[in-house]
């Protein structure tokens, strides 16, 4: 004789599943009547495809794969003037391929989501689809082997690339392509560090090494580490600037000290100062960067800052902020967000001593989002109350007008260099991928995968290709963009019709 089931039986998951929907759509309502926008996470459209017959279908793809890259074409003239500035090491009696459309192909592997080496050899080698390649990129010549832009990357100043890339940003500022995302008029720059790859054999000098247990064997691994420089702009647009990789001879050796975030931060602020020396920014850090030497080095450079403290950094911080907020109550401040209330309460001017016996002082401003906001439980339809809080120090006071645009929508815009590294390791951009074993050439392959995911975020947040991403997704329109240049889809004429035509980014 069979047990009798414990578990609901179908019948019962019906109706629990219903009753989940009601409590969600009551919640819903209950938001609106209290003035709540309700929460909701993005999805691709689920119907079927939209196209009626195949000269529609024919005409929509040429559509999606002129407004995907017109954002590179546009840019071209500039790229190839920068990169033609490199030095070419290589024998000109033995030069089949130019310098830029070696680099013009590597960015376009990057653009196309090619996996590897191998798969950009495998894809796009074939006739169809560097010929239809060649009706948006007619510079293009000959189709390169893979391996001969690994060579060239063996040699050159890579870190030319990268300057090519922050001409193409410091064009767009100039041109006020990025003004409605500014924080109080500042250029939001985020910077956080992220381990790049991972072997248990020492490839090159420069890899940072750890060791670790392993069943209770001592393991050591070798790794890269990149620390990272974005503009983080709101509504989650993130946009690679400079990266700063750590290496081991950057360490002290004497002491037998590897480098670390803390010293790349200060080599990578010095190179963004150099190459926006006048540029009103606001850097946006986490609580590793809470210190003094920090701030005294963000004043030094006029920026302004927004950094995360964590609650057991800089004692003295929290017990002055708690001291001034409990004799300033008119610091705080209520107001709706999404769907979350949130409570604020700041406290300015606050003096920190740091440094020998503490003989410098800065002085900086703290404030805390005490938030709440209801949502259905997971997998139940109780109704559940959630809570957060937060805690930014400010380089500027704080009151009741700057409050939402510092920490809404400047501190909180930090986490979109997290979602760039996720999108870069694990949505096509092969993040953790080695191109190469060789330091100059891994550096290289980096520089031109962030080109070509900076062409990626410029495209999808362009007012043309905003409403075909809300149907197919970012990773469904490179794909169906790949898919189309591999295929006899695209029309000369109307390509090159566009392509003559002039252009203009709009963002969204």
């Amino acid at each position: 004789m069979s047990k009798p089931s414990r578990r609901p039986n179908r019948e019962e998951i019906k109706a629990h599943r219903k009753e989940r929907k009601r409590a969600q759509k009551a919640l819903r309502e209950e938001l609106k009547r209290k003035g709540l926008e309700c929460s909701s996470h993005a999805t691709i459209a689920n119907h079927k495809c939209a196209y009626q017959d195949l000269e529609e279908e024919r005409a929509g793809r040429n559509e999606v794969v002129w407004e995907q890259l017109k954002v590179f074409r546009a840019k071209l003239p500039l790229l190839l003037g920068r990169l033609s500035k490199i030095a070419d090491p290589r024998n000109p009696k033995k030069t089949k391929h130019k310098l830029t459309v070696l680099l013009i192909y590597g960015i376009l592997v990057f653009v196309m989501q090619m996996s590897s080496s191998r798969e950009a050899n495998r894809e796009m080698t074939r006739p169809m689809f560097w010929e239809n390649l060649k009706l948006v990129f007619p510079e293009l010549e000959d189709v390169p082997h893979h391996d001969t832009l690994k060579r060239l990357l063996w040699e050159i100043d890579v870190g030319q690339i990268e300057s090519a890339q922050i001409e193409l940003l410091r064009e767009g500022m100039r041109k006020k392509k990025f003004r409605r995302y500014l924080i109080e008029n500042c250029y939001p720059i985020a910077v956080d560090g992220t381990q790049k790859l991972t072997r248990d054999w020492l490839w090159d000098e420069q890899c940072l090494q750890r060791t670790f247990k392993n069943d209770d064997t001592p393991q050591t691994q070798y790794y890269v580490y990149v620390l990272q420089a974005s503009l983080a702009f709101r509504d989650g647009m993130s946009i690679p600037l400079m990266s700063e990789f750590l290496s081991y001879t950057q360490g002290d050796s004497g002491d037998s000290k590897q480098d670390c975030e803390l010293k790349g931060f200060y080599r990578l602020a010095g190179r963004i100062k150099e190459a926006f020396p006048a540029l009103r920014i606001m850097v946006l850090l986490d609580g590793l960067y809470a210190n003094g030497p920090v701030m005294e080095l963000c004043r030094k450079y006029k920026w302004q800052f927004m950094i995360v403290l964590q609650n057991k950094s800089l004692p003295t911080v929290h017990g002055e902020f708690d001291a001034i907020s409990e004799l300033e109550p008119k610091n705080r401040y209520v107001r709706n967000w999404g769907n979350r209330k949130q409570y604020f309460t700041w406290a300015n001017d606050i003096e920190y001593g740091f440094g020998p016996n503490g003989k410098k002082t800065e002085i900086i401003h703290v404030v805390e989002c005490l938030e709440t906001w209801q949502e259905i439980e997971k997998g139940g339809p109780r109704e559940v109350s959630k809570s957060a809080r937060h805690l930014w120090i400010s380089s500027e006071p704080l009151n009741r007008s700057n409050l939402h645009e510092r920490c809404n929508l400047g501190a909180r815009s930090r986490w979109t260099i997290e979602t760039g590294f996720l999108v870069e390791k694990h949505h096509g951009y092969q993040y953790e991928h080695c191109f190469a074993y060789d330091w100059n050439a891994m550096k290289g392959y980096h520089y031109l995968m962030q080109l070509g995911h900076m062409f990626n975020v410029m495209a999808q947040y362009s007012e043309r290709l905003a409403k075909i991403i809300k149907d197919t997704g970012i990773r469904g329109l490179i794909s169906l963009v790949r898919q189309t240049i591999a295929g006899p889809w695209l029309d000369p004429a109307w390509i090159e019709e566009r392509r003559a035509a002039p252009f203009q980014l709009r963002l969204v």
